[in-house]
């Protein structure tokens, strides 16, 4: 039987047809579960993989997005918390475009596109507050643009204009920020929020914008303060440049003295930002050698004698004449008295000469960002030895720190009137260890684990393959190879008996007449009706063969 089995021929159409109506049920269902498994395993492992398209959407910019992506045949889906929308990665690009040609998404906001669809005969009120709205929205879009800002509301107080300038209101402005984790504007940020809002208002005063955090703080008010109790911005940044620019000087002097790495340098300068404006006026002494006569005044007065005649300046190069006392008696009938030699002693010559006052004034008017004082600190490394040599480095002598002191004292221009410090110092610099990086795991590494992955699917692709052979396909074919075995067998044993049958009936008869067989057949039937039964099912099956 085991021969037969091996060397059996496989199932027919006409073994399938033997099976009884159970057998042919079981294996068809067996047969389209096998294709309906490997179909959709098929499709599993073809499956392509979904990227994020948007995420943190609001439900209003994520109902428009899904209604595009259907009337584009874009397939998509949710995340698993539903906070983004995923489509094949093959088209995230390609989806992102044709979204953004829509102006998708609007991140709940509206923009100057609510001024496309103006009704006819809308009142100057709801115009004017539709300009407000979309005026409002593309500001908020703006401010969203910065990477630090989430998200961003804008709301104006545009006051109505009117005639009379006692009932004149200045608009205002109000900025709600929500920043992103673990972020935070700069005061430059700030001041450029309130610089765009204050910019795309008519007649808006910087002063009148506020910006709030999502926590509620007023940052405005805090930049200001910032602003006005210490130094701003530029700065602070103009106080780096100028340490950054002594360290260089410092560096490059020292480098190819002590090598590179074998020093560390640090400047701290203290500079003055505030504006000073001198006036001074300076008063030399008098008499001056080169000083200049302003005006002079002459006076002369006398006793009614005429004056000197001659020749000008000829009394001043005679010799006085001598003093006498003056006369106690009344004079006589108006005379005037008359001295020795007949000339009058009563008359007189005053001069007064003024210089010009010497004065000088200055002006001076300080320059910003002057160097108040220079701090510099150098540490020097010990001098290595050789590189197999474990002994410790020798410190430098106190000629060469005294030789580093002088040259950095001249790169950075010191001065003891500003009250400059240099400190120079040597010491033994510890050697940085090693950064060690965390080892990745085979397990966790990323392209490991998507390689993994798509080998997985393969894998137990070929796994349920292997299961549907062995559990479902092969025993079915197991059973109708059995079916055709058995009914080769049944065909086989009844034409060996009915072969039997008829020699066994040519011995008894020997040759015989039509009628002689119908009715040797007819004794056959009534002795053994079912012999003749299976005789005929034989026969039957063998035309259907």
């Amino acid at each position: 039987m085991a021969d037969q089995a091996t060397t059996a021929p496989p199932f027919t159409l006409a073994a399938l047809s033997r099976l009884d109506a159970r057998q042919k049920m079981g294996a068809a269902v067996a047969i389209a579960l096998a294709i309906a498994i490997l179909v959709g395993a098929v499709l599993w492992t073809k499956e392509a993989s979904y990227g994020v398209l948007f995420s943190n959407l609001s439900d209003q910019d994520g109902g428009q997005i899904v209604t595009a992506l259907q009337q584009q045949n874009i397939p998509y889906k949710f995340s698993s918390g539903g906070g983004a929308i995923m489509v094949p990665v093959g088209m995230v690009h390609d989806a992102r475009l044709r979204l953004a040609s829509q102006g998708l998404p609007k991140g709940g906001l509206v923009g100057f596109e609510v001024m496309e669809n103006q009704k006819l005969g809308i009142s100057q009120f709801a115009e004017q507050i539709n300009y407000q709205r979309g005026l409002e929205g593309e500001l908020a879009r703006t401010i969203q643009t910065l990477s630090a800002v989430r998200g961003a509301r804008v709301h104006l107080a545009i006051p109505k204009q009117t005639a009379f300038l006692r009932d004149d209101l200045k608009p205002s402005a109000s900025v709600l920020v929500g920043l992103q984790p673990g972020r935070s504007l700069e005061a430059a940020q700030i001041a450029g929020i309130v610089h765009l809002v204050s910019s795309s208002v008519p007649q808006l005063n910087p002063a009148q914008v506020s910006v709030i955090d999502q926590n509620g703080n007023l940052i405005s008010a805090q930049q200001d303060a910032q602003k006005n109790a210490s130094l701003n911005p530029s700065q602070l940044k103009y106080v780096r440049d100028v340490e950054t620019q002594y360290l260089q000087r410092v560096e490059t002097i020292l480098e190819p003295l002590v090598g590179r790495g074998n020093f560390r340098a640090q400047v701290a300068a203290e500079l003055d930002f505030s504006h000073v404006d001198q006036v001074a006026e300076t008063y030399r002494p008098n008499p001056a050698a080169e000083a200049a006569i302003r005006s002079q005044q002459t006076a002369e007065s006398g006793a009614g004698n005429p004056p000197a005649i001659g020749i000008p300046g000829a009394l001043s190069n005679q010799p006085p004449v001598p003093a006498t006392a003056p006369l106690t008696n009344p004079q006589v009938g108006g005379a005037a008295g008359v001295g020795a030699g007949g000339l009058n002693n009563n008359y007189t010559r005053n001069a007064t000469i003024n210089y010009e006052v010497d004065k000088t004034v200055r002006h001076t008017r300080g320059a910003t960002g002057m160097v108040k004082r220079l701090s510099v600190a150098v540490v020097v490394n010990h001098k290595k030895g050789p590189e197999n040599d474990n002994k410790p480095g020798k410190p430098p002598s106190a000629e060469e720190l005294k030789r580093i002191n002088d040259l950095v004292r001249e790169a950075v221009g010191f001065s003891q009137a500003r009250g400059d410090s240099i400190n120079v110092a040597a010491a033994s610099f510890v050697a940085p260890e090693p950064e060690v990086l965390p080892e990745i795991q085979l397990w966790q590494d990323p392209e490991l684990v998507a390689l993994g992955k798509e080998l997985g699917k393969y894998l137990v692709f070929a796994l349920i393959v292997y299961l549907i052979w062995t559990k479902l396909m092969k025993p079915l074919f197991e059973m109708l190879a059995a079916a055709a075995q058995r009914a080769e067998a049944e065909r086989k044993a009844e034409a060996a008996r009915m072969r039997d049958t008829s020699e066994a009936y040519r011995a008894t008869h020997g040759m015989a007449t039509y009628d002689d067989k119908v009715k040797a057949a007819r004794e056959t039937a009534q002795q053994d009706p079912k012999q003749v039964a299976e005789m005929i099912k034989g026969w039957m099956g063998a035309n259907g063969t």
